[in-house]
């Protein structure tokens, strides 16, 4: 489980293809992989990783074909930089809401603009899940997590509002119109939507 409170990013190394599976690498210049271990957890843009291999300056994952073809992971390349939170500890503070890094899918950003110092981000929702999604309700938007502030459920696009310090410490700032962003629901939410909707048909 994950905060969605981004750590820092790190820079791909590597993105090889093997059989069914594809093995990311990725740098520890910033030691936030200090003391982790093979088989820890690890969300890389917001995906919920396993660690298969790690030296002082780098760190390996395995990538199923599915997550990849899921998710933005499959249009890395060498020099990208990725979003990277460790796995939550009971102990630890949580400021952000509860991710899983279990990535539902990818949304389109659509608009990016500088509002002051803060940047407007809206997103465009697939399918039907613009009915997960509230005003002031959250969303895990590459491993982070984020406020929305308006929804326009007939063109199914999301607002947000971008700080500084959110812009500092994710790969936010080099994102452009176009682009493509892992997201993931909130869980809470998606069983109070989905059980409301069950016992409505049932009347």
């Amino acid at each position: 489980m994950y905060t969605g409170i981004v750590q820092g990013k790190e820079s791909v190394l590597s993105l090889n293809k093997n059989n069914g599976f594809s093995t990311l690498t990725v740098s520890n210049h910033h030691r936030f992989f200090a003391g982790v271990s093979v088989g820890a957890s690890v969300a890389i843009d917001g995906t919920c990783l396993t660690v298969t291999e790690f030296t002082d300056d780098r760190v390996s994952f395995d990538i199923s074909d599915f997550t990849a073809e899921s998710t933005t992971l499959k249009l890395l390349t060498v020099g990208d930089e990725v979003n990277v939170e460790r796995s939550h500890q009971m102990n630890q503070e949580n400021g952000g809401h509860s991710l899983y890094g279990h990535v539902e899918g990818v949304a389109e950003v659509i608009e990016f603009t500088p509002t002051g110092e803060t940047y407007r981000l809206v997103i465009r929702i697939p399918q039907d899940n613009i009915k997960y999604f509230f005003l002031k309700g959250f969303i895990g938007l590459h491993g982070c997590s984020l406020t929305i502030n308006g929804i326009d459920e007939e063109n199914k696009t999301v607002a947000l509002n971008l700080i500084p310090e959110t812009l500092r410490m994710t790969n936010f700032n080099k994102i452009r119109a176009g682009d493509f962003l892992n997201y993931e629901i909130d869980q809470m939410t998606r069983t109070i939507v989905d059980t409301l909707a069950r016992t409505l048909l049932k009347k």
